[in-house]
């Protein structure tokens, strides 16, 4: 386990009014006293008042500092917070200075994975802290404030400590099978069995949308050229992003853009118009159009009223998650099906975003998920798949006369899965994966 000193800038670098510098491990207050002038570790976490000298003695900057004495601290070992003035130099001094007392430079995410490390949060837990950095929309950070707190942790431990007390059933049964009591009523074994599948399902249905709005859910653009895509994406995003002319063709290449749509994550690609091309560089712009139909989480069939549905437009309704969309209908009266929407009177636009959250984001019951435990990241989705198969495999040697020696080693496999999964396994593959994109002073 590492414990020797780090430090690292903890907020963005360049011109602001402060910036703050971490430090934390052991030996952390020793380094600190060579640069922090009359530094003292307690009484802790009171700011201070005083002067950051060089190690040569050349003076840095006056400002405050903080100690946090572990384990009482994020990261559970001794930790300071130094807060100077901001700037690229003054910071970069600081922290020059902190490493030639001593200290070394944090790797990305090394203050949070020592956190998980010594137990102040679970694995789950840290993925949220990312996710919060990371939220630009208002459900975002109210799912990654939840999952922080522990929300999707307790949800996962509850569900492996029943796991141990069914394999503890198992294990009773193997190993003390003539005992007075008798071997458990294997009914009761498989209806526990079910309950717990039952959880595990619950959770993996939550992962679409959990992904969604970890991520943003992708909305394609598509239709003909001039069908008024790009329009319709400058609306949503409310901002003039994609070139909008009266000549067909206008866009060539993909353009995304993501926006906080009615407090959810969307991302909007803008897409090349659907048709047969002469010229080479369009046919590219279109193959590129088809990719993205193919990822989009929902696609925005693009129309002009009074069209009729061309086979290609046909084809999308019918293979891909979709809406149809009749555009300019301040041009004419009859609509047709579809959703009719006017960029030019605002008609229809309040409505196709309901419609686009309902469809992106409601569960099944037609309500929006808040605050229930979700499944956010591909690797959750992969742990609860393997815990799932192994408590499937377990249940054919649940019933009467089965291998209780079987059936117990396809449930630890799945307790094996969520230990894993929120860390109490320390799988150096795994912790590298998760902490490799965070901030470095994070």
């Amino acid at each position: 386990m590492l414990t020797d000193p780090i430090a690292a800038l903890a907020t963005p670098p360049g011109r602001a009014a402060l910036a703050v510098v971490r430090l934390s491990g052991d030996g952390a207050f020793e380094v600190a006293k060579k640069v922090i002038v009359g530094f003292r570790a307690k009484p802790p976490r009171t700011a201070r008042l005083a002067a950051f000298l060089a190690v040569d003695g050349t003076p840095i900057d006056r400002g405050l500092y903080l100690s946090f004495p572990g384990p009482a601290s994020y990261t559970g070992e001794d930790m300071v917070e130094l807060t100077c003035h901001g700037g690229v130099l003054t910071a970069a001094r600081l922290l020059a200075a902190l490493q030639a007392a001593g200290a070394r430079p944090a790797a990305p995410g090394e203050f949070t994975r020592r956190a998980v490390l010594n137990g102040k949060m679970d694995l789950v837990q840290a993925e949220g802290v990312a996710d919060l950095v990371d939220a630009t929309a208002q459900i975002q950070a109210r799912r990654a404030l939840h999952q922080l707190e522990g929300g999707l942790s307790c949800r996962l431990t509850a569900l492996r400590e029943q796991l141990l007390g069914l394999l503890a059933s198992l294990s009773y049964e193997v190993d003390f099978p003539e005992e007075d009591d008798g071997p458990i009523e294997r009914s009761a074994l498989v209806g526990e069995l079910d309950t717990l599948l039952a959880a595990v399902e619950r959770l993996l249905a939550s992962a679409p949308i959990g992904e969604r709005i970890r991520e943003g859910a992708l909305v394609v653009f598509a239709g003909r050229p001039n069908a008024g895509k790009s329009s319709l994406f400058n609306a949503l995003l409310g901002s003039e992003r994609a070139l909008v002319t009266e000549l067909p063709g206008t866009t060539r290449d993909t353009i995304e853009a993501s926006v906080d749509l009615e407090g959810w994550p969307v991302r909007l690609a803008d897409t090349a118009g659907l048709w047969e091309a002469p010229d080479r560089l369009d046919q590219l712009g279109i193959a590129v159009s088809r990719r993205y139909l193919d990822a989009a989480d929902l696609v925005l069939l693009c129309v002009e009223v009074g069209l009729e549905l061309e086979p290609d437009e046909m084809r999308i309704l019918e293979h891909h998650p979709s809406f149809l969309v009749r555009t300019k209908v301040d041009l004419a009266g009859s609509r047709g099906q579809g959703i009719g929407v006017s960029i030019l009177t605002g008609e229809g636009l309040d409505e196709l975003k309901r419609r686009l959250v309902d469809r992106l984001f409601a569960d099944g019951s037609g309500g929006y998920p808040d605050l229930e435990p979700m499944l956010t990241r591909e690797r959750h989705l992969v742990a609860l798949d393997r815990a799932r198969d192994a408590l499937r495999e377990a249940r054919p040697h649940l019933v009467q006369n089965g291998d209780a020696v079987l059936a117990a080693h396809h449930v630890r496999v799945a307790v094996s899965a969520l230990d894993e999964l929120v860390g109490v396994v320390d799988t150096d593959e795994v912790f590298e994966r998760v902490f490799r994109r965070f901030c470095v002073g994070k």
